[in-house]
């Protein structure tokens, strides 16, 4: 199968290469990576995959299958468009928007499968398959890979915990403006290493600000890598606010604290008062209440910690084409069109 991972934003980096690594390991499929320049200009993968920063070029490829982990993909590109999904945010009103630009839905576990189903038999031209998420299989593979990098850290900063803080971006649901001055509070009082791991999206100016109480407060780290997971597995508990780590975070196991996250239900220990963090940092660790709610997002969310959810994404399109064919491209109207081209530009037909 001749395979495009779409790769338009450097947070996906990470949410496609596992479809990568199932490719390498299987060794039959033909992949290529389409990089948006715009937003990647430095691609970390560059001398490990076949890959372009050409829309010209990857339609000339002629794929069986396109893996977005996304909104919107090019309509004129062939093959089967793929919705991989960025993350676990159903509370963000875009996770359930249909734009129309895609075949199938690969969920990530029963909560988003049966909404999607839903959608789909009211719109008639997608299919859903619950495989699990990517970054899952990148999980599995690593739970133990970075160890010896927490260890090191507890060691120089002589502590013992390892504390998160991974905000969104979005200016009207983050934490950004408020919190810095209970993080100071909280990395004076508690025996803890506090990382600063940011959206590439976020604003300048937040950034800035937290770079320079990264280098006023010895415990506070700044981090510039945008793998994330790493440093979700290498920390013991996530503070954050409407942001979809939280749930990758919960599906861990790992105890989470936010600040007016807008999550209807709530399945962490959510502050409206910032000045709690401490008090909340102790609670969140030891109580039952919240051991039990983990739980629940991992029945249902994502029960999928079996390193096999790339290897399940193939196998559903490969069903697709089995049944239908593949696509030569997606049928939209001229408004849908017209946003694919103006965000993509256009292509030279053969």
């Amino acid at each position: 199968m001749k395979i495009v991972l779409f790769c338009e934003h450097k947070y996906a980096v990470s949410i496609l290469a596992p479809l990568q690594d199932e490719a390498n390991k299987s060794q039959q499929h033909e992949v290529l990576w389409f990089v948006d320049a715009r937003n990647i200009p430095d691609f970390s993968l560059k001398d490990e995959v076949r890959w372009t920063n050409s829309i010209q070029e990857t339609y000339e490829f002629f794929p069986e299958a396109v893996f977005v982990p996304g909104n919107i993909v090019p309509y004129y590109l062939s093959g089967v468009k793929a919705e991989i999904f960025h993350g676990y945010a159903a509370e963000k009103k875009d996770h359930w928007v249909i734009r129309r630009y895609l075949d199938m839905y690969l969920t990530q576990g029963p909560f988003f499968t049966e909404p999607f189903k839903k959608l789909a038999a009211k719109y008639k031209d997608f299919e859903v398959v619950e495989t699990g998420w990517t970054r899952q299989d990148w999980i599995f593979n690593n739970l133990h890979t970075f160890d010896d990098y927490k260890q090191q850290l507890l060691a120089d900063n002589k502590k013992s915990k390892v504390v998160l803080y991974a905000p969104t971006f979005s200016p009207s649901l983050t934490s950004l403006p408020f919190i810095k001055e209970s993080l100071k509070t909280l990395a004076k009082e508690k025996d803890v290493v506090i990382l600063l791991k940011f959206h590439p999206l976020t604003k300048q100016e937040w950034v800035e600000e937290y770079k320079q109480l990264a280098n006023e407060v010895e415990n506070i780290i700044w981090i510039d890598d945008h793998n994330i997971t790493k440093y979700i597995l290498a920390s013991d508990i996530m503070i954050s606010d409407t942001s979809s780590a939280v749930y990758e975070f919960l599906l861990l196991d790992k105890p989470v604290i936010t600040y007016k996250n807008v999550a209807k239900d709530k399945y962490w220990l959510d502050l409206d008062n910032i000045d709690l963090l401490s008090e909340a940092f102790e609670t969140v660790q030891t109580s039952d209440e919240y051991k039990e709610k983990r739980q629940w997002i991992i029945n249902n969310y994502d029960p999928y910690l079996d390193g096999k959810v790339a290897e399940r994404m193939f196998a559903a399109v490969e069903d697709y084409i089995t049944q239908h064919g593949v696509p030569k491209e997606r049928k939209l109207n001229l408004w849908r069109k017209y946003q694919s081209i103006k965000k993509f530009g256009k292509i030279k037909r053969k």
